[in-house]
């Protein structure tokens, strides 16, 4: 089931994305009653995705980001790969959605795109055993760690780099039935490819990175796991149009402007 969150007349609602994305008609959303993270009835009120404005799919409390997950990621950067996860946050307020755009920092010089894999929390968790990580995830969504790399390089703490305004898009909806053992994770800039990989070469799997951050935090419904990106990460210029494609989601496009 793929599950978006979507703002139609002024209205914010989640629905259930029926249809292939691929076809001439579109798909359409069947409006939920309530919310995804509790059990819900479908209100059969349909209306066309063409009609209304996709939101980023879940507004977390906290992204907890992984670095270093890939080991060509981390060895074209310079890094060894690291025994256990590198965690890091992204606040709430670098979160936009489908189509919004990626704002250009006035303190970075060298924007870079990381395509990524996010898995979504469906319901508050802490200290999850391995067996039951299936239970606390909602689903998969695509995403985008933006990063100011010269930022990162110059400053011993991610948080400005990594942590900007519009530096984490997520979308373009949630996709409850997958497996993410191995995905096809690919990112274009201009329609040119520049990342392919597949989950299946994470050093540390999803339920690795769940039962090690839940160790120390608890996470809460909507609450955003990045789980790191492939090898091909790459500059970002004004004007440049970014997505991010993994097998079973779907894209997540979005288009870099100058920050006004």
């Amino acid at each position: 089931m793929r599950i978006a969150r979507f703002s139609i007349d002024g209205n914010v609602a989640f629905g259930v994305v029926e249809g292939d994305p691929s076809s001439k008609e579109g798909p359409v959303l069947d409006i939920i009653k309530g919310h995804p993270f509790a059990e819900f009835e479908r209100s059969g009120q349909k209306v066309p995705i063409g009609k209304v404005r996709l939101l980023p799919p879940v507004l977390p409390s906290k992204v907890v980001a992984i670095g270093r997950n890939y080991a060509e990621h981390a060895a074209e950067l310079g890094h060894e790969v690291p025994e256990v996860p590198v965690a890091f946050f992204k606040p709430s307020t670098a979160v936009t959605g489908p189509g919004d755009p990626i704002a250009y920092p006035a303190f970075s010089g060298e924007v870079h795109h990381e395509a990524e894999l996010a898995v979504v929390i469906g319901r508050m968790c802490r200290e999850v055993p391995r067996e039951r990580v299936k239970d606390v995830v909602l689903g998969y969504t695509c995403a985008n760690d933006v990063t100011a790399r010269d930022v990162q390089r110059r400053e011993s703490q991610w948080a400005r780099a990594k942590g900007f305004d519009g530096s984490c898009p997520l979308g373009p909806w949630v996709e409850t039935e997958l497996d993410p053992a191995d995905l096809g994770i690919m990112c274009t800039v201009n329609g040119e490819q520049r990342q392919l990989g597949r989950t299946s070469d994470m050093v540390h799997s999803v339920a690795d990175l769940i039962v090690h951050i839940t160790e120390a935090m608890t996470l809460l419904p909507g609450d955003v796991v990045l789980t790191g990106t492939p090898a091909g990460v790459g500059p970002l210029t004004v004007g440049d149009e970014v997505a991010v494609t993994i097998e079973g989601i779907g894209t997540l496009t979005n288009k870099v402007i100058k920050r006004g």
